[in-house]
């Protein structure tokens, strides 16, 4: 065996079907797109939504609300979850920065702590924003809330 006798193994490849060349090939004519209609013609493009003339219905439905850009999107951790980062990674401060480093925030997310879960550890907390629940729990215990 070398390389002038090397092929394919039988039925392993295909030849492509060439369409519009002659009645004899048998794909000829209309070439496979059937007789008239926007699918046989040329430069035809299925637009999203199309219906085959039919109102659409993203067009028979009405139009409603609206995005507030000012709005502002928190990340929300609650108490129980700082407890165990602080466990886990044996820290009494939680920043944002802190956060970011141990991926549980992505860059440019803002955070707002949540009232969830008991604690049972002191925190000195940094973030964006805290509920009045969480804030209460966290000085109780004796702990620091920095809003940034």
């Amino acid at each position: 065996m070398d390389l002038s006798n090397l092929k394919p193994a039988t039925g392993s490849t295909k030849s492509r079907k060439r369409i519009g060349r002659g009645q004899g090939s048998g794909h000829g004519g209309t070439s496979t797109r059937g007789h008239k209609g926007a699918k046989s013609r040329s430069g035809y493009s299925d637009k999203i939504g199309f219906e085959g003339g039919q109102m659409p219905l993203y067009r028979l439905l009405p139009k409603f609300g609206f995005k507030n850009f000012n709005r502002v999107e928190y990340t929300g951790i609650n108490l129980d979850t700082l407890e165990q980062l602080s466990e886990k990674f044996n820290t009494k401060d939680i920043t944002i920065e802190f956060l970011r480093e141990n991926k549980i925030i992505s860059k440019n997310e803002k955070v707002k702590i949540l009232g969830r879960g008991e604690l049972t550890n002191t925190f000195n907390v940094t973030v964006n924003a805290i509920s009045k629940n969480a804030k209460s729990a966290i000085e109780a215990k004796g702990g620091v809330v920095t809003i940034i």
